[in-house]
C-alpha cells in the first residue's frame, strides 16, 4: 500500500512540474502579454552599429557573410564589422584582409574560445553608445534586420534586442518545431516584459552594457542577460530575421550537452536575476525558463517508473489510464529510439519518429549537461565549427 501510495504521488507531483512548465507557464506568459504594452519602434533610428562576428575555421563561408552583412539596409557611414578569428587555420584570416572593405576589421587572435574572441572584438568598440550586433559566420541577414533590430533603441528602457533566427531547408523537424515553439515564447516575453535571454545567431545590445564575458559560459546568454541585469529591457523583434542551416539531430548530442552545461553554468553566474524582489516576474521567467525546463527529464523519468506501479496495482477506470500512460511513454521512447537506429535513412526524417527522438536527445544532453555542472567540468571552454552534413 505504501508503494501505491508513493507512486500516486510521484506520478501526479511531476505530472504538475511538466504541465506548470510546458503550459501552465506560457499561459501566464499569454496573459501577462495582453496586459501590458511597450513602447513600439521607431523606424528610421540608426545608431552607429558594429557588427561582432567571432570565427573558428569559417573560410567556405566567411566572404558570403561579409557581402551579406555588407550588403544590409544601413547607412555606410554608421556601420562597421569586427571579424574576431579564434586561432583559425584554415585561411579564414587570409579572405577577411584580402575582402578588401574599410569597413571590415580582422582581429586575428590565438586560440582562446569563442567568449575570449568576443570580449576581445567589444574591446574595440570604444564608444559606450554604440550599438553591437552579435550574429554566427553561417546566419544570413536580412537586408532590413539591422533596422529593424536599431529600431528599438529609440526607447531609452531597451538595453537590447533578441533578432528571429529561422532554419533553411527542409530537415530537422523535431530542432525547426522546437524553435517554433521558443518563438511564440519570445513574442509574449517581449510583449509583457523582456526576453529571457536573446539568440546567438542575431541579437543586438548597447555596448555600455556588455559584460566581459567568462569561459565556459553560453556567451548568448550570459551577454544578453546583462542587460537585465543593468536594469534595462531586452525586448524581441521578430522583422529582424537570420537564417542559418539546420543541425543534423543525430549529430548535434555532443554541441547540445556543451550548450546545456554552459547555459547552466551562466544562470549559476546570473543567479542574482533570480531574486524576485529585484527583477519581479523576470525571475520566476528565468527559473521556468532556463531551468525547470532543462531538468523535466527528471519527472519524465519518474512518470515512467510510477505508471507501471499504478497500472498493476490500480483498480477501476484508473487502472487503465495508467496503462495507457505506461504505454503511451514506451511508445514514444521506441520511436525515439528507432529514430536513432534508422537515423542514415530517410525514415528517422518522419514526424512520428523525428519529434520524439529530438525530445528525448534534448532531455538527455540536459541531464548530462547538468551533471557537468554540479562537477565542475568545463569542457566546453573550445568550440568547433558545426556544420550540418546534410544527412
Amino acid at each position: 500500500m505504501a508503494l501505491i501510495t508513493l507512486a500516486f504521488w510521484t506520478f501526479w507531483s511531476s505530472v504538475a512540474f511538466i504541465a506548470y512548465t510546458y503550459f501552465g507557464f506560457p499561459l501566464l506568459l499569454a496573459l501577462r502579454a495582453a496586459i501590458y504594452r511597450h513602447p513600439e519602434p521607431v523606424a528610421g533610428h540608426l545608431p552607429p552599429l558594429t557588427v561582432i562576428i567571432a570565427a573558428h575555421n569559417e573560410a567556405p563561408v566567411i566572404e558570403g557573410k561579409l557581402a551579406n552583412t555588407l550588403a544590409m539596409d544601413y547607412p555606410a557611414d554608421r556601420l562597421q564589422i569586427v571579424v574576431a578569428s579564434d586561432g583559425s587555420n584554415d585561411g579564414t584570416d587570409d579572405l577577411v584582409r584580402g575582402f578588401g572593405s574599410p569597413a571590415v576589421t580582422l582581429l586575428s587572435l590565438p586560440r582562446g574560445g569563442k567568449n575570449a574572441a568576443l570580449n576581445a572584438a567589444v574591446a574595440t568598440v570604444t564608444d559606450p553608445e554604440r550599438i553591437l550586433l552579435f550574429t554566427d559566420a553561417d546566419t544570413t541577414l536580412e537586408p532590413a534586420a539591422a533596422q529593424n533590430l536599431a529600431a528599438h533603441f529609440v526607447d531609452p528602457q531597451v538595453g537590447g534586442v533578441g533578432g528571429n533566427f529561422l532554419y533553411k531547408g527542409g530537415k530537422g523537424d523535431g530542432e525547426r518545431a522546437y524553435w517554433s515553439f521558443d518563438r511564440w515564447l519570445k513574442t509574449r516575453q517581449s510583449r509583457g516584459g523582456s526576453l529571457t535571454s536573446a539568440t546567438g545567431q542575431i541579437y543586438a545590445l548597447r555596448r555600455r552594457l556588455f559584460d566581459t564575458c567568462p569561459q565556459g559560459v553560453a556567451d548568448d546568454f550570459y551577454i544578453s542577460t546583462g542587460v537585465l541585469a543593468h536594469g534595462k529591457r531586452l525586448a524581441f523583434e521578430p522583422a529582424a530575421r537570420g537564417f542559418g542551416p539546420v543541425a543534423a539531430a543525430q549529430r548535434e548530442f555532443g554541441r547540445k550537452v556543451r550548450v546545456a552545461s554552459a547555459g547552466l553554468r551562466g544562470v549559476r553566474l546570473r543567479r542574482e536575476l533570480l531574486n524576485p524582489f529585484r527583477f519581479g516576474f523576470y525571475a520566476l521567467q528565468l527559473l521556468t525558463h532556463k531551468v525547470l525546463r532543462r531538468v523535466v527529464l527528471i519527472p519524465l523519468l519518474l512518470i515512467l517508473a510510477a505508471s507501471p506501479v499504478l497500472w498493476i496495482d490500480g483498480t477501476g477506470w484508473w487502472k487503465w489510464f495508467y496503462g495507457l500512460a505506461t504505454l503511451a511513454q514506451a511508445g514514444a521512447h521506441l520511436a525515439a529510439l528507432a529514430a536513432y537506429i534508422l537515423r542514415d535513412t530517410s525514415l528517422s526524417r518522419l514526424k512520428p519518429l523525428s519529434l520524439p527522438f529530438y525530445f528525448d536527445m534534448v532531455n538527455i544532453a540536459v541531464l548530462i549537461g547538468l551533471m557537468n555542472m554540479i562537477r565542475g567540468a568545463t569542457t566546453f571552454d573550445r568550440w568547433d565549427t558545426q556544420r550540418s552534413s546534410g544527412s
